[in-house]
């Protein structure tokens, strides 16, 4: 019974080395040669080279972005303001109203301060690293997530904030810096500066009592510091940041200057939720503004209200980023495949040159083969000699008797 069981052992042995893909060749059977260790070094250099890249690559990541509706419809959403009008802060109201016509009270209050509105010379060089920063950015498309981890060079100038006046002037002020936060609703709305202060109006919404304020103190050049949505967040330039708007119509000056104008910004919101190693879990928002502005005439058919009019709608899906590392698995398969695809075209290309040096080689042999047949050997001419002699004609006399 153990011998037939040893019997079958052996035949099955043998049937799975028949199957056998990879067979062994004795070391009898091999011949090294000079040509094949240098390109053997020359793979193993290159495939060294290619591993040391591909780990590189699996420890860096990537960035997934994807789409989904924003259902936090129910909550509030923080606008963040920090501009100057070149007109004094009791000649003005800044306001908010939304579609759902909510009192504007309950939205939060904005702080308003005199000050002026011509910059000293270093408010006046950290302004233009804000421009300069922003048109950078709209030129080179640089994506939200990265912005979010910068944290030198011109960004770090950009977020100590606008430095304050080294010397006070002994001028009236005559600007209003308008800056704070404001709570509204996420719905479509609009925020406001305009001539006169604001009173409530039954049954909701405002007005601006503008009689007060004398024509020739329209003046609503501006200057925008900052302007965005939903918490603070480091690294981020928003599209309005840095932007300035002077304006004097000299073509509107009878009897006297008169500086009637509307500039009005249409903001699109995204709200943007980013997930990555560097910036934590951020969940912030970003849009996009287009600009007009137009000088108020009412004898020319120009007619509205002068003033600043920053009107904003929100987009009903949200963006979703997130930074994730290649799967390990992927990366164990490009390594097989850059070694076992290295090996073997290596491998081919050095048979296929040795094949055609060996082609060129041979016939090269065989026309010196053929060359040196054609001269005459030895035997051959002691052949030829020798049929000449038998066959020629006779020297020795014939006996005519």
């Amino acid at each position: 019974m153990r011998r037939m069981n040893v019997v079958n052992r052996k035949q099955a042995l043998k049937v799975v080395k028949e199957l056998d893909a990879f067979p062994k060749v004795l070391d009898d059977c091999k011949e090294t040669t000079a040509s094949g260790g240098g390109v053997s070094i020359l793979v193993f250099v290159f495939i060294f080279i290619l591993i040391i890249s591909e780990i590189i690559y699996q420890s860096t990541t990537s960035l997934k972005f994807d789409y989904q509706v924003d259902t936090g419809f129910d909550g509030k959403l923080k606008i963040n303001i920090d501009l100057t009008v070149a007109m004094r802060c009791g000649l003005i109201g800044a306001d908010a109203l939304d579609a759902t016509g909510q009192d504007t009270h309950g939205f939060g209050e904005l702080s308003m301060d005199d000050t002026y509105f011509e910059l000293t010379p270093k408010q006046l060089e950290y302004f233009q690293i804000v421009q300069e920063v922003n048109e950078y950015l709209r030129s080179e498309y640089h994506a939200l997530q990265d912005l979010m981890w910068l944290s030198t060079g011109i960004i770090s100038s950009y977020r100590r904030g606008m430095p304050k006046r080294e010397v006070e002037s002994n001028k009236q002020p005559d600007a209003c810096r308008v800056h704070g936060s404001l709570e509204v609703n996420k719905v479509a709305g609009n925020f406001h500066i305009t001539a006169g202060k604001s009173i409530p109006v039954f049954p909701r919404g405002h007005a601006h009592i503008s009689m007060m304020v004398h024509e020739s103190e329209y003046n609503f050049s501006h200057r925008i510091e900052k302007f965005s949505f939903g918490d603070s967040v480091n690294g981020i330039v928003n599209p309005l940041d840095g932007e300035e708007q002077i304006t004097t119509d000299s073509e509107y000056c009878y009897p006297q200057c008169i500086d009637y104008h509307l500039f009005q910004y249409f903001m699109k919101v995204v709200p943007t939720e980013v997930r990555t190693y560097r910036a934590g879990n951020v969940n912030t928002y970003q849009y996009a503004v287009t600009e007009r502005n137009r000088t108020i005439n009412h004898s020319q058919g120009s007619h509205g209200i002068p003033g600043i009019f920053i009107k904003y709608d929100l987009n009903a899906l949200k963006i979703r980023i997130r930074e994730q590392h290649q799967p390990f698995l992927q990366f164990l398969v490009r390594l097989c495949g850059i070694v076992g695809g290295v090996f073997a075209v290596s491998g081919m290309l050095h048979n296929w040159t040795g094949t055609v040096v060996d082609i060129v080689c041979c016939r090269y042999g065989i026309g010196t083969k053929a060359q040196h047949s054609k001269e005459p050997s030895p035997t051959m001419s002691l052949t030829e000699t020798n049929q000449d002699v038998i066959t020629g004609p006779s020297l020795i006399p014939r006996d005519n008797s």
